[in-house]
């Protein structure tokens, strides 16, 4: 059975960056399952997946564009400290907006605080080897729901 729309996919997969560093592994963990065309996985993985079926082992190199997008400029903004309520803020510290966003704090000043509600892998090449471990249909309730149940998945 092939990876196609509307089928669940489960693969390990560790990514790299442009230097060959691991930035995530799903070795020694269950695999990733996903339903394929139901845009789980960035466009370039998908793509790169399509038609792939059990057993198969590939390396996928996806351009941001494909990946996590470029850098926006105008996803980064200053806040006053003051909307953190006192507590300490550091470089790296990452908050979840009131609609859902997650910013990363990119700078610390004495009356404000830089966000960055970019991707962190936004504007990076990414280097994925993948091997493909199962393909399977997808159930009526995860067409409906537009991911996985089960093992891997939303349960």
């Amino acid at each position: 059975m092939n990876i196609t729309k509307h089928k669940v996919a489960a693969i390990h997969y560790t990514l790299r960056d442009n230097e060959g560093n691991v930035l995530d592994s799903s070795q020694g963990r269950d695999p990733l399952y996903y339903l394929h065309g139901a845009n789980n996985l960035i466009p370039g993985m998908e793509e790169g997946l399509e038609g792939r079926q059990k057993g198969d082992k590939l390396k996928l190199d996806v351009a941001p564009e494909k990946g996590y997008g470029k850098h926006d400029p105008k996803l980064v903004e200053e806040v006053p400290i003051r909307a953190f309520g006192g507590q300490k803020i550091e470089v790296g510290m990452q908050f979840e907006t009131n609609d859902g966003q997650v910013v990363t704090v990119t700078k610390v000043d004495p009356q404000t605080v830089t966000v960055d509600a970019n991707h962190p892998l936004a504007d990076q090449d990414l280097h994925f080897d993948v091997e493909v471990v199962e393909v399977r249909d997808a159930t009526p309730d995860e067409l409906a729901h537009g991911h996985v149940h089960g093992p891997g998945g939303h349960h």
